[in-house]
Formats: structure tokens, sequence, C-alpha cells
């Protein structure tokens, strides 16, 4: 790969936001577990597993509004 200065710059923000992104959504997992799934954890899930995760939080979730049961 044959890249300039602002093609490396370019590249190390994508990396940059990539990275920030991933902690985001570990760190919410982790709170949605309340627990269960440590941050150290959670860097060893594989991207099916956090979807699937996810998919249990937002059915959770949705769950819960629709019964009125308190959740936080």
């Amino acid at each position: 790969m044959d890249l300039s200065l602002e093609g490396i710059n370019a590249l190390s923000a994508e990396y940059d936001r990539e990275s920030k992104a991933l902690k985001e959504e570990l760190f919410r997992l982790c709170w949605y577990m309340r627990g269960s799934l440590s941050f150290t954890e959670s860097y060893l899930l594989t991207y099916e597993d956090r979807l699937i995760i996810s998919k249990i939080i937002e059915e959770n979730l949705e769950t819960t509004k629709t019964s009125q049961m308190p959740f936080f």
C-alpha cells in the first residue's frame, strides 16, 4: 500500500474513530449487562456475539416499555 502523508493521516483518523466507536459499544454492553460482563471480557466477544447481545438488549428494552416495568 502506497499512501501519501494525507492518506496516512486520513487512514489514522478513520482508525481512531472506529476504535472509539468500538469502545463506546463495549462500554454500553457492559453497562446493560450490569457487571456480568467486564470490559476486558467484552473485548473477547466476536462481532456476531455483540450483535446477538445487542438484539437481546433491544428486545428486553422493548418488553420493559410495553409492560411499563421499571428498567433503571
